[in-house]
């Protein structure tokens, strides 16, 4: 009886021993892809390039155009393929008339999120206050339909415009209930801010990022991911704390995008934060 009572104890002490010493490590469950990347080889075999894209390893992708293709031949495509697309880029513009096409077609594909990808040509502040109430008006009628409408950024978010950052504007003007944002996590860099800072401040509010890394030396080009200067433990840690969902790799000009997205791949699979 001692000897089982000794074991039982060390057993136990072993075992919160491994609790403090190695606590448990969050990881992307799910790594995405913005096909964005793979824009050229899309357009030139749909089929392939999606199967390729498989073949490395991720499991969902984000359209930014369909390439001719409709939208069950969309759906057809990524069931082939064994992937899923959650999300999907329009343009400012699509939110206008025929809005509810284009949730129909998002719905027929299997989309849940829309992301507006930017506000370009917009150059004042008021004019991003603007943008706040098309983007409720539209998010609104998306929610209804079972879709979420989100906004994507570039860096011109966070110049300021009559001493505001557009981006918090946009962040402080639209209903949660009906917009999400999708923080591209280079871009944000690269405008001079900390996504740290907004995952904080805004809980909740970021649903999905674009994951893509910025190279030491300036100019800061778009590196691949875990190549480059962003602190990915922390920063995905926050992310994750914060409530986002999705995670889409990017490289938006790689001399060879599918070395790029399998780079990415490895480093972000690997990864524990």
């Amino acid at each position: 009886m001692y000897r089982r009572e000794l074991l039982r104890l060390l057993g136990a002490l072993a075992f919160s021993r491994s609790i403090y010493a190695s606590p448990a490590r969050g990881k992307i469950v799910s790594i995405g892809l913005q096909l964005y990347t793979v824009r050229a080889a899309l357009a030139a075999d749909f089929d392939a390039t999606l199967a390729h894209v498989a073949a490395i390893g991720y499991r969902e992708v984000e359209f930014a155009g369909y390439f001719g293709h409709g939208a069950r031949e969309v759906r057809a495509s990524l069931e082939r393929a064994g992937l899923v697309a959650p999300s999907a880029h329009i343009s400012l513009d699509a939110i206008g008339n025929g809005w509810a096409g284009v949730i129909e077609n998002a719905l027929a594909i299997g989309h849940r999120y829309l992301v507006v990808a930017s506000a370009e040509g917009v150059t004042a502040i008021d004019g991003y206050q603007r943008v706040a109430e098309r983007l409720n008006r539209a998010g609104e009628v998306a929610q209804q339909a079972g879709v979420r409408l989100g906004y994507h950024n570039h860096a011109v978010e966070f110049a300021p415009l009559a001493g505001k950052l557009p981006y918090d504007v946009l962040l402080a003007a639209t209903a949660p209930q009906y917009v999400c944002f999708e923080m591209d996590l280079y871009w944000i860099t690269q405008g001079g801010q900390s996504p740290l800072t907004y995952f904080t401040r805004w809980p909740g509010r970021i649903e999905l990022v674009h994951v893509k890394d910025a190279a030491a030396a300036p100019p800061h080009r778009i590196a691949d991911v875990g190549a480059g200067m962003i602190d990915w433990r922390r920063i995905l840690a926050s992310a994750t704390r914060a409530g986002v969902k999705h995670f889409f790799v990017e490289h938006d000009d790689a001399p060879d995008p599918f070395a790029s997205i399998r780079a990415s791949y490895a480093y972000l699979y690997e990864l524990r934060f």
